[in-house]
């Protein structure tokens, strides 16, 4: 029986969805926010900004976003290591054009297991040349970010991918 005075959690608490107070450390912070999630099929890595009435997207790259416009092979994983620091680059590009230099990582209700895709995404963003706060040693090894553990043919589709994705933004 529930208590006359106990109060109902929030929804997206409720559901699983949101950690509020991990959340709320991230916005004190008033910066925006590097968010990288993944999905079955794909990297999502996004720049949000706090806004009292709803987040805002400043920037998004997916990995459909890096097979239409940055070359990534069609025939690879969208969600990979080389996929997420691509996706994680590309973002970092796009953020530094549009004059944003600085973001802390959300990574979500997700474990921060070291070197894992999330932090191959934050490897990406601080290889364009963006400010966020981390721990050299979360970073995957050069090889697992390159794809040379996949296979070469990979690792050099990520170079080229590199290169577009500079050509394209600058």
């Amino acid at each position: 029986m529930a208590r006359a005075n106990s109060r109902m959690r929030l929804r997206r608490r409720r559901q699983g969805r949101t950690d509020y107070h991990r959340r709320l450390k991230l916005l004190r912070s008033e910066k925006p926010r590097a968010v990288v999630r993944l999905t079955n099929r794909r990297v999502i890595v996004q720049i949000v900004e706090y806004e009292a009435d709803g987040d805002k997207v400043l920037i998004t790259v997916d990995g459909e976003t890096l097979v239409r416009e940055f070359g990534w092979p069609k025939d690879a994983s969208r969600k990979s290591i080389p996929a997420c620091r691509m996706a994680g680059y590309a973002a970092g590009k796009m953020a530094i054009a549009a004059g944003i230099n600085s973001a802390v990582l959300d990574i979500g209700l997700a474990n921060a297991t070291v070197g894992n895709r999330r932090f191959a995404a934050l490897k990406g963003l601080i290889e364009a040349g963006m400010d966020v706060p981390h721990s050299e040693e979360i970073l995957p090894s050069e090889e697992r970010a390159d794809g040379q553990h996949i296979d070469a043919d990979l690792a050099k589709a990520v170079q080229t991918c590199m290169t577009k994705v500079t050509e394209v933004i600058g």
